[in-house]
């Protein structure tokens, strides 16, 4: 069978050994002669399940101990109302990075709990996407808390570094590079992120909350988003999803086996810095993104004549080259070089775009 190589942005490409794994296990699942979608989620074969995910991802994100771990549902979009709900008992005012689709939205769903202010958005500059640094903008000390997107897969954007805070809780939306890079946990108050990129399957949301902050939520914050009342319950106030749950702890084993975060880090700047060369190299390709702002995540480009995009994906789908169509709202092309793809698919994806140029530049 021809090699796929899966450049979606999600829901992702997930490594072939953990599909390999989920699929010997999928009708006997520990010897119980059933799945794990069919075991009881608070029945101790499950919770052992459960609680050895969230030892690995501790492991491998070297989460402190004063940190909570859950795994809910609701995806990003969840948390963009989730999050002012749970931390409104610190104050009225939100302050927000924008840098893209993703962080924009999260401020169009704060409004309707809190006041909110827009520090700073991504601006142009020579002709490239630029994310302004902090000294361009101050943290209100009295804010509840700050947010920003540390990865804008729309727009292939990503942060580098790590905003300052101070005494204002950093709240990051990870969904799309959380465990592709080493980070200092504690420099945030809540890290959240969809699973669907680099954690496992859609249906499952991983927060990560400092204990402190879990006192400080809205009476009317429905049960199922208070992140005390999960804490209480164990991520389990409600049936999760647990299959998701299951797949993702794979997932956290599969990176332990790769060396863990540090080892793959260096396969994504690898991955990243191939594919970057290629539309450098040439002026049939280009992105349009500053080069201290691109992501390492999603790789977006446009070809120089916009006539030959059906072409290119009619093509590269037909070399096994597959998701290649950038988002509706900037167009172009977008590589997602998640995790779990590997460095054999950033170099296909290299070759057939050198040769796309050969013959149609």
């Amino acid at each position: 069978m021809q090699d796929i190589f899966n450049f979606s942005a999600g829901p992702a490409k997930l490594p072939r050994q953990v599909l390999e794994k989920a699929q010997a296990e999928l009708l006997n699942w520990n010897g119980l002669g059933t799945s794990v979608m069919e075991v009881s989620h608070r029945g101790k074969p499950f919770i052992a399940c459960a609680e050895k995910a969230e030892a690995d991802l501790r492991s491998l994100m070297q989460i402190p101990e004063n940190y909570k771990v859950l795994f809910l549902q609701g995806g990003g979009r969840g948390q963009f109302f989730s999050v002012p709900m749970n931390l409104a008992g610190r104050g009225n005012l939100t302050q927000h990075l924008v840098t893209g689709q993703w962080s924009q939205i999260a401020v169009a769903e704060a409004e309707k709990y809190m006041s909110v202010e827009v520090l700073a958005k991504t601006k142009t500059v020579d002709g490239y996407l630029s994310v302004p640094t902090q000294e361009e903008w101050q943290i209100n000390p009295k804010a509840a808390y700050f947010h920003y997107c540390t990865n804008e897969t729309v727009d292939g954007i990503e942060i580098d570094w790590i905003p300052e805070g101070g005494d204002v809780p950093v709240v990051a939306d990870m969904s799309s590079n959380i465990l592709s890079k080493q980070l200092d946990v504690s420099k945030f108050g809540i890290i959240y992120a969809g699973a669907q990129k680099n954690i496992g399957p859609s249906g499952l949301t991983l927060v990560i909350v400092r204990e402190d902050l879990l006192a400080y939520a809205r009476k009317d914050t429905p049960a199922i988003f208070n992140y005390q009342q999960q804490v209480n319950n164990d991520s389990m106030y409600n049936t999760p999803p647990t299959f998701s749950w299951y797949l993702a702890g794979l997932v956290f084993e599969w990176l332990l086996e790769q060396g863990g975060v540090a080892a793959i880090e260096k396969i994504n700047k690898e991955k990243a810095r191939l594919l970057y060369s290629a539309i450098d190299n040439s002026d049939f390709y280009r992105n349009q993104v500053a080069i201290d702002n691109r992501s390492k995540m999603n790789v977006t480009f446009h070809l120089a004549n916009s006539h030959l995009d059906s072409l290119f994906l009619e093509q590269s789908f037909a070399q096994g080259l597959h998701a290649l169509k950038g988002h509706r709202f900037v167009g172009g092309m977008r590589a997602s070089i998640y995790n779990a793809m590997p460095l054999e698919g950033v170099k296909a994806l290299v070759d057939f775009m050198q040769e796309f140029e050969r013959v149609n530049g």
